[in-house]
């Protein structure tokens, strides 16, 4: 079965610098959905999953500082370039601010704008990898993420992916404090209420699993997140 390709975002209001930089990154195996302006832009990020977004700076109706805060509401993790004709160093600083990967001026080579997104991609890829490998061992407690398996004294528990997910980034974040926006953004998509409540009904769950160890504990952080306590 052929891999799939990676999904880029591109919103540019110039129609022909879109058309010609969305043809050449199709012809180097990219998947790529061209947005003319900021609100179609996001409309876009909302309905589907990208691996990277390159946005213009200066679009109709929102502008790419705008929709660079819109998508990190959605996705803090998603690879993000900005390619903007402003170079003042302020607007540079700005993009930066805004959580993006790079701030490319136009004019740019597009060839060098494609080893940056291979770049990038490539990181993350290795880095979720390394993520996806990680084991935790939790009091008597042993987590494997990558088969979704909690595992006490043989005994095996197969997570659901929910689970599963937020059992790992509790241990990720291990007697520290998970934010309850991080995790609800990342696992559920955003931090509406009924996602809360929903995010409240799996932390029930986990406390459940993780009962026969009295040492461990998922304490409430009120108004803030959760922490999941576990003896050095």
């Amino acid at each position: 079965m052929e891999a799939a390709k990676p999904k880029i975002l591109l919103c540019e209001d110039d129609t022909n610098l879109g058309s010609v930089l969305k043809n050449y990154l199709e012809l180097n195996d990219y998947d790529v959905i061209l947005e003319r302006d900021g609100r179609l832009g996001l409309a876009a990020f909302q309905r589907e999953k990208f691996d990277i977004c390159l946005l213009d700076v200066m679009m109709p109706h929102m502008d790419g500082f705008t929709l660079a805060e819109e998508i990190r509401d959605v996705n803090p993790d998603v690879p993000l370039f900005f390619l903007s004709a402003k170079t003042m160093k302020d607007d540079i600083i700005q993009g930066y601010k805004l959580g993006a990967d790079d701030y490319i001026t136009k004019p740019f080579d597009s060839e060098v704008l494609l080893h940056k997104i291979k770049a990038i991609l490539k990181r993350n890829e290795e880095q979720h990898r390394e993520e996806n490998n990680a084991e935790f061992d939790l009091g008597s407690y042993h987590f494997n993420p990558r088969l979704r398996e909690l595992i006490k004294a043989g005994k095996t528990v197969v997570l659901s992916p929910k689970e599963n997910e937020l059992l790992k980034m509790l241990s990720e974040y291990k007697n520290d404090l998970l934010s309850r926006e991080i995790a609800l953004k990342k696992i559920w998509g955003s931090d509406t209420y009924f996602n809360g409540r929903s995010m409240d009904v799996y932390i029930a769950k986990l406390r459940k699993y993780l009962k026969e160890d009295s040492a461990i504990e998922i304490v409430n952080i009120h108004g803030n997140g959760f922490r999941l306590v576990v003896p050095e």
